[in-house]
């Protein structure tokens, strides 16, 4: 099975590009199958990592950033992938 954990996070007031190479700095203690780095308005910056992993397995995780990098607390998800299309 493939699992993907997603991070989400948004950037105090001026810091997105902080946040962004923050994010993109992060090393995980196992590779994943991919992971990829996203940006948005609202100086938002999203991270998916996919894995070969049952749903409920222990998996390495963005850790959160330092308070004052961020507006809010860190949002994750996890998703159990059901194949691309096309």
């Amino acid at each position: 099975m493939t699992v993907a954990l997603m991070w989400e996070a948004r950037a105090a007031e001026g810091r997105g590009a902080e946040l962004l190479e923050w994010a993109r700095a992060q090393w995980l203690a196992a590779d994943p199958l991919r992971r990829e780095t996203f940006k948005a308005s609202g100086d938002r910056v999203l991270v998916i990592t996919w894995w070969d992993a049952d749903l409920d397995a222990e998996l390495p995780e963005l850790p959160e950033p330092d308070a004052e990098l961020v507006q809010r607390p860190v949002h994750r998800w996890r998703f159990e992938s059901l194949g691309a299309a096309g």
